[in-house]
């Protein structure tokens, strides 16, 4: 089953988060991910969660997901987005 990581950003440096974000994406793509959805406009339908900025990311199974977020090409990049940015994650097996 495929596994989807969903972010949720609060950014609190965008200079510095632009660099995370220039870097991010090849160490997704080395793991056989891609963003599906990466800071587009979204309207809250129901409920009060309100994201800052959302990212979904898919995988082709959780196992997959889980080795991105363990790998050492990520984890290089973490001084970065914990330095510019807060965020909540989850990993969810779909379909």
């Amino acid at each position: 089953m495929a596994g989807f990581v969903i972010i949720d950003v609060e950014i609190t440096d965008a200079e510095r988060y632009g660099e995370f974000m220039e870097k991010v994406t090849a160490t997704v793509e080395a793991y056989g991910g891609k963003f599906t959805v990466r800071g587009g406009a979204f309207d809250v339908i129901e409920g009060d969660w309100t994201p800052n900025r959302l990212a979904l990311l898919e995988f082709s199974t959780v196992e997959d997901s889980k080795a991105w977020l363990a790998s050492p090409e990520y984890n290089a990049l973490n001084e970065i987005r914990t330095s510019s940015s807060i965020i909540n994650m989850v990993v969810v097996e779909g379909a």
